[in-house]
């Protein structure tokens, strides 16, 4: 199901990563097994899940284990596992780690043409287990796609002044099977800003699943994800009230 992963070289990546704590993994399904996964994905339609549309985000989240198809469910199943969560740990270094299985705020991520998301840090402690979100676990789904389209994931530094993001360090582009995962406790800054620009009939599919741990000592506290404004948003008060809104739901 996963291509072998060197966990001594991950880690030193993984540590080493700017402008946070990530690192990014190539291939990480076997090639049969993530094209089983790319045919799976639903075809974006609102019903399906949870549509975010709004100036802050566009795009279809899908948590429900009962409308994943036999091959994602098992690819879910088995990054919740004991064993999966293992190598994750010798990976990055951060030990006592448990899935997320209700996949809060994870599943099917699904954006059409215009689709986005702002800026964001992610919440900090779960809204219903109370427990710390330590790592974050993104593989883009989508074969074929254009980098001309978009759709990369851009990496920010953050402004430890104004909490907020500083300047987009990285893109990591969207490239079909590649795995990124990250530190979100460490300001990870992210999102994807800019509106993708595919065709009607193709959307930027991907999987996510989060890990947590108990709660640390002195950290924030947040219950939702932390949004940032975007280019000419800094100067609209409606945006503004959007995102603290939409950090308070």
């Amino acid at each position: 199901m996963i291509n072998q992963i060197n966990c001594d070289a991950i880690r030193s990546n993984f540590i080493g990563g700017k402008p946070f704590k990530h690192v990014i993994i190539d291939n990480f399904f076997s090639e049969d097994f993530a094209l089983s996964l790319a045919n799976e994905f639903p075809k974006f339609n609102t019903q399906n899940g949870v549509f975010y549309n709004s100036p802050l985000e566009v795009k279809l989240a899908v948590g429900d284990w009962n409308k994943f198809q036999p091959k994602t469910y098992s690819a879910f199943q088995y990054m919740c596992s004991s064993k999966f969560i293992q190598e994750i740990e010798k990976c990055t270094g951060i030990t006592d780690l448990m899935a997320d299985y209700g996949l809060h705020g994870g599943g099917y991520h699904i954006h059409p043409r215009g689709g986005k998301l702002n800026v964001h840090k992610d919440y900090s402690i779960h809204p219903k287990l109370n427990l710390e979100r330590r790592l974050n676990i993104i593989i883009y789904m989508t074969p074929n796609w254009n980098s001309a389209w978009g759709g990369g994931l851009q990496l920010w530094s953050h402004d430890k002044q104004k909490n907020l993001p500083k300047k987009c360090v990285k893109t990591v582009e969207n490239m079909f099977n590649r795995a990124i995962l990250f530190d979100t406790t460490d300001n990870a800054w992210h999102g994807l800003p800019v509106e993708i620009n595919c065709p009607d009939n193709v959307t930027r599919n991907s999987l996510a699943i989060y890990y947590l741990s108990e709660p640390r000592q002195n950290i924030d506290t947040r219950n939702r994800a932390l949004f940032a404004p975007y280019q000419n948003q800094a100067h609209d008060k409606k945006i503004l009230e959007l995102i603290e809104q939409r950090s308070k739901l």
